[in-house]
């Protein structure tokens, strides 16, 4: 086992495969710039999640800045996803990618890493697998594992990696044996998300008090101690609102813990929404909540800062590296996040405090930010990477609310 150039660790798996140098050399004069993107992630927000969105913001700030950006994905898509990943990775092997350089999201693309002849490959690590693991079991962390084992692989052969937030790159270190991966944060929309919500006139509802959850319903999101939390404040918060939005494994559990605990008037399940409906919930609610025990980043928070909507959430993941302006409670605790929204009623003025401290703290994870931040990363394996460099012409940091709508 040695160390390479980037400091990451290069694992005896490597042994015998042609260092970054010797591949740059073996490259074909013929030069095509830009990047390449290799995901097999669904490219919509209910099966591709938090990942597709960051991927997709990412992509389209990158092109804004002249970067010639292509998306590899799947051609075929079979019922069983980890079928679908596996044969869209081994296809690539013989597939001619001649990118400046490719970027390999999560898993995908490690068939590819470290192979003669091709490209620099950055594997840009969303969420760890091998961490969000844990907390699952049956099939769903039978098949999560499988994932984790091709993802260390995609992070072991790459030239480089990129992650989300330190607790990422912690988690890589320890899980994967990768040292020193790069942390590039999420990016989000700032001008799209506000031009969205100056779009809408409604606000929250005076008569009530609206607390609002967005994810995927896994168990590491932990929405089964927001209910008991509601439970204890039915009494304190008589006009107490429960608004969730997003689908998963784990709906009809928390159904049956909800009927259990009597709170079907209380609770309102969305289910997937259109992102000019989403933007909608935003707008209407006083408070947002994610009990998450397990974040790589969490761009929900972001959507919810933008808003200008207080935070409630855990101390865990990478949770305080986002919400740096919002009411992180002790994790597992039903009695400590009921405390923390009840403080928020009680507390209008901190209410409005945290959410002015959210709007300011948010601006830094604003794309036309981020973009260049990764760009300058991914320069680092790929030098002839520059802004301006692709086939794309910049254009303006800018989309109209319903064109952003439209491509969600």
């Amino acid at each position: 086992m040695a160390s390479s150039g980037n400091g990451k660790i290069v694992h005896e798996e490597q042994s015998g495969a042609p260092t970054r140098s010797r591949r740059i050399a073996a490259r074909s004069q013929a030069r095509v710039s830009g990047l390449q993107f290799i995901t097999a992630i669904p490219q919509n927000v209910r099966q591709g999640s938090g990942c597709y969105v960051g991927t997709r913001t990412l992509v389209v700030a990158l092109r804004r800045l002249g970067i010639g950006v292509e998306m590899v994905r799947p051609k075929i898509h079979l019922p069983v996803f980890t079928v679908t990943r596996v044969l869209f990775n081994e296809g690539l092997r013989w597939r001619d990618l001649s990118a400046e350089a490719t970027i390999g999201i999560d898993a995908d693309g490690y068939s590819i890493a470290g192979k003669r002849n091709s490209p620099a490959h950055i594997a840009c690590i969303k969420g760890v697998l091998g961490d969000a693991v844990r907390f699952e079991s049956g099939l769903t962390r039978a098949s999560m594992a499988f994932h984790s084992g091709l993802e260390a692989k995609n992070a072991r052969r790459a030239d480089l990696v990129i992650t989300i937030s330190r607790y990422c790159a912690e988690r890589i270190d320890e899980l994967y044996g990768v040292r020193d991966a790069v942390v590039v944060p999420e990016v989000i929309d700032l001008n799209a998300w506000r031009d969205l919500f100056h779009s809408i006139s409604a606000g929250p509802d005076g008569d009530k008090f609206t607390v609002l959850s967005v994810c995927r319903f896994y168990p590491r999101k932990r929405l089964d101690i927001l209910l008991r939390a509601a439970a204890q404040l039915r009494e304190t918060i008589p006009q107490l609102e429960i608004r969730i939005v997003g689908d998963g494994p784990g709906y009809k559990r928390l159904r049956g813990l909800c009927t259990e605990l009597r709170l079907e008037r209380m609770v309102h399940w969305l289910g997937d929404l259109p992102l000019a409906r989403l933007a909608e919930e935003y707008r209407r609610a006083h408070v947002f909540c994610l009990p998450s025990v397990q974040e790589g980043f969490g761009i929900v928070f972001l959507e919810a800062m933008v808003a200008g909507k207080p935070i409630v959430a855990v101390r865990a993941g990478a949770v305080p590296e986002v919400v740096k302006s919002g009411i992180l409670v002790e994790p597992e605790s039903d009695e400590a996040l009921a405390d923390g929204i009840l403080r928020l009623y009680r507390d209008p003025g901190l209410c409005n405090s945290l959410a002015a401290a959210g709007c300011r703290d948010v601006e830094q994870f604003d794309a036309h930010r981020i973009a260049p931040l990764f760009l300058s990363d991914v320069a680092k394996v790929a030098p002839e990477v520059t802004a301006g460099s692709g086939t794309c012409e910049p254009t303006q940091n800018r989309i109209s609310a319903k064109a952003f709508s439209q491509e969600r």
